[in-house]
């Protein structure tokens, strides 16, 4: 069941009205990419790789699509309640992007609409999931990361993926995983989040450690593979990008 009618609705009517979820830290996005790999690496000796809500009430899941045709992505934010896992709220963005596609860059490409997304949100969470790596990065640096340490909240990466790095063989169980290490660093966790399903790859984002992050994308969890914000973003980032392409809108 994709996010409720009425709670995107609603979202969208008080967008005005809110003040947004805004970054406490900025810096440009117009790079090339030798630039954004710079500016990464300066970056990440900033990230707080420790600690983690115990028990955050409103968890936000995050998630980005791109359409080559149009350059064009499209962004939501569905803020849950925890532990029910009831939709608190929801909003979404689009735009053009002229950033080019390069692996390990694609925050540059995807992070100033996600970022208008959050600022369309009344609810600022304890924690947010996004459907992509964090410290489990070329350069430690990914989506969870850049936009946790630029929003200053707790966050973490749920990719469906890997990215980089080895693993031994995960358990059958849910809540069995085994660590991901790239150039002998541990950088996440291969976790089993149900019961002979394919695991997901959990690392930290900012402000959280390596063992939370796994607490925390479990206890997010509910009959999927993956937890449910980030399941639930992905549905209606998914559900706006069909309805722009297939109404033929040109976003702003």
């Amino acid at each position: 069941m994709g996010p409720a009618r009425g709670a995107v609705a609603s979202a969208r009517s008080r967008k005005r009205r809110g003040r947004g979820v805004r970054p406490v830290r900025r810096h440009r996005w117009d790079l090339t990419p030798k630039q954004a790999i710079a500016l990464q690496n300066r970056m990440r000796t900033r990230l707080v790789l420790r600690g983690g809500p115990r028990a955050p009430r409103l968890v936000a899941g995050a998630d980005v699509a791109y359409d080559k045709a149009t350059a064009t992505c499209f962004a939501a934010v569905v803020v849950m309640r925890s532990p029910g896992m009831e939709i608190v709220e929801c909003a979404t963005a689009s735009g053009r992007t002229s950033f080019p596609y390069v692996p390990g860059l694609l925050t540059f490409r995807e992070g100033p609409i996600l970022l208008r997304a959050f600022a369309a949100l009344r609810t600022r969470p304890d924690l947010v999931m996004f459907d992509g790596q964090g410290l489990a990065h070329p350069r430690r640096f990914g989506l969870a990361s850049h936009m946790g340490y630029l929003l200053d909240i707790p966050s973490i990466g749920c990719a469906k993926s890997l990215l980089v790095g080895e693993h031994e063989p995960v358990g059958l169980r849910a809540g069995d995983f085994s660590w991901l290490v790239h150039n002998g660093e541990r950088v996440g966790a291969v976790l089993r989040t149900r019961d002979r399903v394919r695991p997901i790859y959990v690392s930290p984002g900012h402000r959280v450690g390596l063992r939370s992050a796994i607490r925390l994308a479990l206890s997010a969890v509910t009959r999927f593979r993956v937890p449910e914000p980030t399941r639930m973003a992905d549905i209606l980032v998914g559900r706006l990008k069909r309805s722009h392409l297939g109404a033929g809108t040109n976003p702003p």
